[in-house]
């Protein structure tokens, strides 16, 4: 049977459970992961991967780790934990949250968990009244509200954010995002380091122009930030056909990427059908051990 990459997707690693998110990868589950992931495959670099997709040499049950987007936990909570069982990760940067950014999701989760409820009213906004009375409703609350805003166009999307925020009179935390020294520390520590946008658009919602403008950004940000080439990038939120299409696979070539990777699930395999501006990742969203195995 043909070998095939298995590339893993993450987010956040949490240092501890949040019970709003129970769902989240924390220190322990990502652990428990790790440890599966090298007693039962052969985990490899993203870039090694590629480029042994290419030649035939990938090894049997190969494996991939990457993170989206350049959360501050990815340095303090993953990377110990990647150090200590000796794997590698390559990291995907929006770098316009760098240094005290705030995504527009992160925003909505801060109005939503800080409203007082029983309910949150929403309607002056355009949106709906939302019951928050209890844990269950205030995730389905966060649910809703991130499903009405993901495909608005960017600028609303982000001044809407940061409304629903201040109309839940929740103040603005500490950013969640990388600071530009701990990215340097995933860097140092030998990390891959992968181009993610500037901003972090749906790449459909915008203009051409305007796509390729942000992906360059975002390249050459990254780029000027570590002193070393970018050749790897993950298209944001990364549906095929739904967030970005044949164009912007075509502008990612063109600005130099030598892979690419999106969110639709699927294992890639050396041949003919092979599109490496277009590599499929799972989301380890398992959390009993045969299950995520099985993934």
């Amino acid at each position: 049977m043909t070998a095939a990459l298995s590339i893993l997707i993450y987010h956040r690693v949490l240092a501890r459970p949040d019970a709003l998110f129970p769902g989240e990868v924390d220190a322990a589950l990502f652990e428990r992961q790790l440890r599966l992931l090298k007693r039962f495959y052969a985990p490899l670099p993203l870039a090694e991967a590629v480029q042994r997709l290419q030649d035939g040499s990938l090894p049997a049950r190969a494996a991939c780790i990457t993170f989206d987007d350049g959360y501050a936990d990815n340095a303090q909570v993953a990377l110990p934990l990647l150090l200590k069982h000796g794997l590698h990760a390559t990291f995907f940067i929006a770098t316009g949250y760098l240094d005290g950014g705030r995504m527009w999701n992160d925003a909505v989760i801060e109005g939503v968990r800080h409203a007082p409820g029983p309910r949150l009213d929403l309607r002056e906004l355009g949106l709906d009244r939302l019951p928050v009375a209890s844990l269950a409703q205030r995730q389905t609350a966060i649910a809703t509200l991130l499903g009405q805003l993901k495909y608005l166009p960017f600028s609303q999307r982000q001044q809407l954010a940061l409304q629903i925020r201040r109309q839940a009179g929740a103040e603005a935390g500490p950013s969640a995002m990388l600071s530009t020294a701990q990215l340097r520390q995933l860097q140092a520590a030998g990390m891959g380091l992968g181009a993610h946008t500037a901003s972090h658009p749906i790449l459909a919602t915008l203009s051409d122009g305007a796509a390729r403008r942000d992906i360059a950004h975002g390249k050459r940000q990254l780029e000027s930030l570590i002193q070393a080439p970018v050749t790897l990038f993950a298209y944001p939120n990364g549906k095929a056909g739904r967030d970005y299409g044949a164009s912007h696979v075509a502008m990612v070539r063109s600005l130099g990427f030598t892979a690419a990777v999106a969110t639709d699930w699927g294992v890639a395999r050396p041949g003919a059908g092979l599109d490496l501006l277009q590599l499929p990742r799972f989301t380890p969203w398992d959390r009993g051990r045969l299950a995520f195995l099985w993934r």
